[in-house]
């Protein structure tokens, strides 16, 4: 595939564009291309949420933009042509429940989005998310086993089904990725949103007591199950298949084992050295719409060709506190 450069601010560059940039994986991502040597980087974010500035100020990039203004630049044409676009950005609050909010951020912006990355020969790898499975028990790329528990993963799914109807036509890559439970550094922001590893770590720092929900959806008290994955091995699948032109699709990003809520807390509280596990009742307001049990089939995506380890969740946990102390 030919790219072509242009002038950006006097200079010829080749951009890359990271949306939501200056979020947890977006952040993430950047990082990994910095290591990679490239700093022609955009990153595109609301920072309506200041806090989420800690997240670049060790990152190098060429420019910031916010989403609105992406946005009107999309509809009118861009000065430039990306080399690549990672489209990371989206609401990720799975119990929002505004609809409209929700289409318009995480569905109406990916079309447009990729609409013009077809019109313009312009790879897209995108986030989706294992949310589009919901209330299954398999979960492997299959629009049988789709069904979404809440209107995040209703919105990630929609747009899986608009990139389906146009892969067959498409002239230049397009990738989705079904993030599982991600973790690690850059999540702070997130709130009631971060990983339940910045939470039980949180818990363990503040009273030695790690809290875990009683059982729920046929599983003991702490053990449910979900598929948790380090954001450096995210970072490094998404910047895998940009390596990789030829490899379009839909692929899920997990580590292909599930580990249980008790097997996650005694991580950290074996890093610690200290605390305990205690179970508090499951809140009413999750039972129609919780997942207890995930885990990634990715046969697909080692069909693809990618070879790479996933760290389990010991070595994950243990990475992500040591970061998280250094940071003291």
């Amino acid at each position: 595939m030919k790219f072509f450069h242009v002038s950006y601010r006097g200079r010829t560059k080749l951009m890359i564009v990271v949306t939501g940039g200056a979020g947890f994986i977006g952040s993430n991502l950047v990082r990994a291309l910095n290591r990679r040597g490239e700093q022609d980087i955009l990153v595109v974010d609301d920072l309506t949420d200041g806090h989420k500035f800690t997240n670049l100020v060790d990152c190098e990039i060429a420019d910031y933009w916010d989403k609105d203004f992406f946005q009107r630049r999309l509809r009118s044409g861009l000065t430039f042509q990306p080399k690549c676009i990672f489209h990371q950005g989206a609401c990720s609050v799975t119990t929002e429940w505004n609809g409209r909010y929700m289409m318009e951020t995480n569905y109406r912006y990916s079309t447009e989005l990729l609409d013009y990355c077809l019109a313009n020969a312009i790879p897209l790898i995108y986030a989706s998310s294992a949310a589009v499975y919901g209330a299954s028990k398999k979960f492997n790329e299959d629009p049988r086993v789709e069904r979404p528990l809440n209107v995040y993963g209703y919105s990630k799914l929609l747009f899986d089904q608009y990139v389906r109807r146009r892969l067959s036509a498409a002239t230049s890559p397009i990738v989705g990725l079904r993030y599982f439970n991600v973790y690690g550094p850059g999540e702070a922001h997130k709130g009631a949103m971060a990983s339940i590893v910045w939470h039980l770590n949180q818990q363990v720092l503040d009273s030695g007591k790690a809290r875990l929900f009683e059982g729920s959806g046929g599983y003991e008290d702490g053990e449910q199950l979900r598929d948790f994955i380090y954001v450096d091995d995210v970072a490094s699948v998404n910047l895998w298949f940009s390596e990789h032109p030829k490899c379009s699709g839909i692929f899920n990003v997990g580590s292909g084992h599930a580990s249980t809520f008790n097997e996650v807390a005694n991580a950290v509280i074996k890093w610690h050295g200290k605390g305990e596990i205690v179970y508090v009742p499951f809140p009413e307001n999750l039972k129609n719409s919780y997942q207890s049990f995930t885990e990634a089939d990715i046969s697909a995506l080692r069909a693809a060709g990618y070879s790479a380890d996933f760290m389990n969740v010991s070595s994950g946990v243990s990475a992500y506190l040591g970061i998280l102390d250094e940071g003291k």
